[in-house]
């Protein structure tokens, strides 16, 4: 179970989008917008990191089309680089996108936090869904 801290810090738990507690996406490569390896979600996170995928070389290459390249390493930034079968904490509205142009990966529901339903449709994620 992922605890999360709230503005008043409290520890709050965070939620998948199954509305079941959030569990952990990967740590290797550790993950996440806090880098703890789980895509939870704050007001800090504008990208809305909250979408845990696999990794696949069609994703990556529309990706790095689109500007974000994830393909290749960043040692200064502690980022390894992505290659298919990575499980990675997506950012949703470029789930989203990937969705719109047939080449989203699958998704790991368990993983992905709640968060993710204010952009995507459950529908959408569970059609998905990694088996």
């Amino acid at each position: 179970m992922i605890k999360q801290a709230t503005p008043a810090n409290q520890v709050t738990e965070s939620l998948n989008v199954l509305g079941e507690p959030l569990q952990l996406c990967s740590r290797d490569p550790v993950t996440g917008f806090y880098r703890t390896g789980c895509c939870e979600s704050g007001t800090d996170d504008e990208g809305m990191h909250t979408v845990c995928v696999v990794m696949t070389a069609a994703f990556l290459a529309f990706s790095q089309a689109a500007g974000n390249d994830l393909s290749t390493p960043h040692p200064e930034w502690g980022f390894p680089g992505l290659k298919p079968g990575d499980q990675w904490c997506l950012c949703a509205p470029r789930w989203q996108e990937a969705f719109e142009h047939d080449c989203a990966p699958e998704v790991v529901l368990d993983a992905t936090h709640q968060r993710t339903l204010e952009v995507v449709s459950l529908a959408d994620l569970m059609a998905h869904a990694a088996t």
